[in-house]
Order: C-alpha cells, then sequence, then structure tokens
C-alpha cells in the first residue's frame, strides 16, 4: 500500500482554491491509494477566527457542499483522501479530519487536545472529540492525531500500526526540529507519517515526513508543493 502526503498550499476562508489543490494533489500523487492533506486545509487553520458567529458560518458539515465535493473526488479518481477541516456539528465546532473512500466518509476523528483555542473568546460551543481508536484501512490498522493532541496526551494514541499525523505549524520543521517531532511520534508508535500544509498568511512552510523509531527516515523538503509517497 501506498500513502501520499501532501504538502501544498492552502488559502485562509479560500475553500474553492483549497478544493482546486486537493484535486491537484490527487491527480499528481499518481500510484498512491491514500492521499493525507495538512490539519484544517479545507477553511485554513487561521480560518478560527474565535468569534462564534464567524466561526459557525464558515465551520462545514460533513453533508455540506465543500465536503461532497471531495468524496466526489475520491470517487472519481478512485483514491482515498484524509483531510482536515472545521467541522460544524450542529451549533458545536470541532477541528477534524475525515478518512473519505469511495465517496464515504468512514472515519472522521475529532482533535482532542484545547491549545488551539483563544480561552478568553471562545464558548462552549468549541468542542474537543473524545475517541482516539484505531481504524482500518487496506488491513492496517491506523490512528489519526491533530497537531497539538500528540504533545499533550501521546499515551492515548499508542499503536502497533501507523500513526497519521496532520499538523499546522508556523516555524522550520528543519533537521533539528523535524527530529525532535520524531521522537514525540515515537512515545505513540513505531512507524508515523506526518503532513504540514503551505500557507502564505500565516506564514507555514510545509514539508512532509516519514517517522519509524523515533527516526526521520524520508522526508519532503520545505517551501515546495509536493506529494511524498510512502509504501506501508
Amino acid at each position: 500500500m501506498k500513502i501520499g502526503l501532501a504538502s501544498y498550499e492552502c488559502r485562509m476562508n479560500d475553500i474553492g482554491f483549497n478544493l482546486k489543490q486537493i484535486e491537484k494533489a490527487i491527480v499528481e500523487s499518481k500510484d498512491a491509494d491514500l492521499v493525507c492533506f495538512g490539519e484544517a486545509f479545507l477553511q485554513g487553520f487561521a480560518a478560527v477566527t474565535s468569534d462564534y458567529e464567524m466561526d459557525i458560518k464558515m465551520a462545514a458539515e460533513q453533508d455540506s457542499l465543500p465536503v461532497a465535493k471531495i468524496r466526489e473526488l475520491s470517487l472519481q479518481y478512485r483514491k482515498a483522501v484524509m483531510v482536515g477541516y472545521i467541522e460544524k456539528d450542529g451549533r458545536d465546532i470541532y477541528s477534524s479530519y475525515a478518512l473519505i473512500e469511495n465517496g464515504d466518509i468512514v472515519h472522521n476523528y475529532r482533535r482532542i487536545s484545547k491549545n488551539r483555542k483563544d480561552y478568553e473568546k471562545t464558548c462552549e460551543n468549541y468542542r474537543e472529540g473524545t475517541d482516539t481508536s484505531s481504524f482500518l484501512f487496506h488491513g492496517v490498522a491506523m490512528t489519526a492525531a491533530l497537531c497539538g493532541d500528540l504533545w499533550i496526551y501521546p499515551e492515548s494514541f499508542r499503536c502497533s500500526g501507523l500513526l497519521i499525523w496532520p499538523v499546522y505549524v508556523n516555524f522550520d520543521l528543519d533537521e533539528s526540529e523535524s527530529g525532535e517531532y520524531a521522537k514525540q511520534a515515537a512515545m505513540a508508535c513505531g512507524k508515523a507519517l506526518l503532513v504540514n500544509p503551505l500557507s502564505k498568511e500565516p506564514i507555514s512552510r510545509g514539508g512532509a515526513f516519514f517517522f519509524e523509531n523515533g527516526k526521520v527516515k524520508q522526508s519532503l523538503g520545505l517551501d515546495k508543493e509536493g506529494v511524498l509517497v510512502i509504501e506501508v
């Protein structure tokens, strides 16, 4: 099985552009069975303003048109997609990560850590998930963790299969920093895949990595769009 880690530019509150980027990455991933994107890629991580009335309008339900478009792309190109999005569920808002296969959402993980929020502004409708259970994809047990989850609750993501770690970081994932991420990932799982989007506002330099036993085994350079394909 081959997994593509798509480090592509996303733009804040430009869902049309970001959907085109998702399709572009799917096409360029060639023979990958699964293509993974960074945290909140659909709307852009900085799209969350902590103004509830604005954010609830920006957030996307699982049956929304933007998510439906990704489901269509999964069917059209016969590829599974994992993508981060700001999710609306009723009146609640989550940072979520969906696995879409054959046009269906087959797993929807919700970030469990709270450090993405401005506590002085947000209300109780900004929520976190509680479920960190693994799921199967092509017979491989996988677990998803979003960004700060793995720094705060690594014990909640311990698994013997494969850890998918989408992030949004606005600092350089250089050799030293990526090495620290590799060590942190090893606290949960021996094999981990990290993907970070590119962004101009705020600045994120991207990058994608395959970690194994606390070491960087493969990586995609910063400041350029690309898909790192890993065979597992």
